[in-house]
């Protein structure tokens, strides 16, 4: 019988005490094994066993009949179900005798170019043999673009106020075949961490004024960061087609329209004062626009400033991201927006669990539907693997087809490690889904092409 994450502390999930059932879920043990016979089995991706939910009914207390791998991502499991009614301390479920199916991640059905007209069908992946020789030939003289990074120590709000020493952008890219990175500050940074839960929330409420000072020194550092290292801005489409990776680019973006503080002049003032050209409405905080994923909502979705928000970003020539927030406030922007939404970073989940960054397909879609695309992170908790990492952007390209996937590292910007460090692992990637079954066509469109088209829309 297949178990069901929605089902779990019903009573569809305790009648079936003792029968042998299979389900889907992300482990993590209690110890820093990289195989383990006993562990917890949880809905999301865990950063470790500490950030397991105190529900004693949101997560399954696994023992397996041999050790299973804890960094692989998703785990398909079939075992014997045990409801422990009376522990008060204790898991209420429990999967017992388990084994491995075969792994989530290589059960995936995707359309392959070669197959348009056609049906859709199981894909069987071939092995990977990761050769980065090929990958680097698929991707060559292409505008790659990463849709959300970091990298250079833009984030850190330490770094960003005392202005200590920039990490290489240009040398990885120029090495690896990026050609252009969406370099993003986070303007609401002085107002979350993470919590004991293992995940950011907001602790406190900003000064007035405070988000947008602080965002004036956040785009000055990334300009710094840029202007050192030889890096050239993007401000229209022109410059978006010129990219290569030989003279590798940013995009100025900013995580949180927080520094606007409700002002919908400030986006013409970011626009001209800072070449921005890509904003994220919301991030951890629920702003003056619009509520968002990891926190209980407030406005009922993008409210009518985050509405006029878009507007002016549509008419200036600046992309508009929806990551981090909520379907609600998607399915507004997709509404009123009259350019293609971006949302940067994220993946896919049949059924997100509440305030999971992961995104339904009927989510994904509406952000494909306005011609948009959605970019794939590589959180390792995850996407153990490159390969697995190429699966995930496989289920994507299943759910809103392959005119709408791309990349988003969020580089430096991830709470755990990562299974895309360094620009250097980009021809990695290109390999791994050719390996996946993916053409060269298919990737030159997933690692750049989809993102050079949506932002082409915007900037004009």
């Amino acid at each position: 019988m297949r178990i069901f994450w929605s089902s779990l502390g019903t009573a569809t999930a305790d009648a079936v005490d003792g029968e042998c059932v299979e389900l889907e879920g992300f482990p993590a043990s209690m110890a820093p094994a990289a195989r383990a016979t006993r562990f917890l089995l949880m809905q999301e991706p865990p950063c470790c066993v500490g950030c397991a939910p105190r529900d004693r009914t949101a997560a399954i207390d696994v023992t397996a009949l041999s050790p299973l791998p804890m960094r692989a991502g998703e785990l398909r499991l079939t075992g014997r179900w045990q409801v422990q009614q009376d522990d008060a301390n204790g898991r209420r479920y429990q999967l017992l005798s388990a084994r491995a199916a075969e792994p989530v991640g290589w059960r995936v059905v995707t359309r392959r170019r070669t197959l348009l007209v056609a049906p859709l069908m199981c894909l069987t992946v071939r092995p990977a043999h990761s050769d980065p020789d090929l990958g680097r030939q698929a991707i060559e003289g292409i505008a790659t673009v990463d849709l959300h990074s970091h990298a250079g120590g833009i984030a850190n709000v330490g770094h960003v106020r005392s202005g200590v020493g920039f990490t290489e952008i240009a040398a990885p890219m120029r090495r690896g075949g990026m050609a252009v990175a969406c370099l993003a500050v986070v303007s609401d940074g002085p107002t979350h961490h993470v919590m004991a839960d293992g995940a950011i929330h907001p602790f406190r409420e900003p000064a007035p004024g405070e988000l947008y000072d602080f965002a004036q020194v956040a785009f000055n550092r990334l300009h710094q960061v840029a202007h050192s290292q030889g890096l050239t801005f993007i401000a229209d489409a022109k410059g978006l087609a010129a990219a290569r990776s030989g003279t590798p680019s940013v995009i100025v973006a900013a995580e949180g329209a927080d520094f606007l503080e409700g002002q919908v002049d400030r986006v013409d003032e970011a626009y001209a004062k800072w070449v921005l050209r890509h904003l994220q409405l919301t991030h951890y905080r629920v702003n003056e626009l619009g509520d968002i994923q990891t926190e209980p909502p407030v406005h009922g979705g993008l409210t009518d400033t985050g509405v006029e928000v878009i507007r002016r970003c549509n008419r200036l020539g600046i992309v508009v991201d929806v990551a981090h927030g909520t379907l609600d406030l998607v399915k507004r922007a997709a509404s009123v927006t009259t350019k293609p939404l971006v949302l940067s970073h994220t993946s896919l989940r049949e059924q997100p669990a509440r305030y999971s960054r992961r995104v339904s397909r009927e989510h994904a879609r509406i952000v494909a539907d306005t011609g948009g695309v959605i970019g794939i992170w590589p959180p390792a908790e995850e996407f153990g693997t490159m390969a697995a990492l190429a699966i995930g952007m496989a289920r994507m390209v299943d759910a809103v087809g392959i005119d709408h996937v791309g990349l988003g590292s969020d580089m430096r910007g991830l709470v755990g490690p990562s299974i895309f460090p360094e620009y250097d692992s980009l021809p990695g990637l290109a390999s791994a889904l050719l390996d996946a079954g993916f053409s060269s066509m298919d990737v030159v469109k997933l690692l750049g092409g989809n993102c050079v088209r949506v932002f082409a829309a915007s900037l004009g």
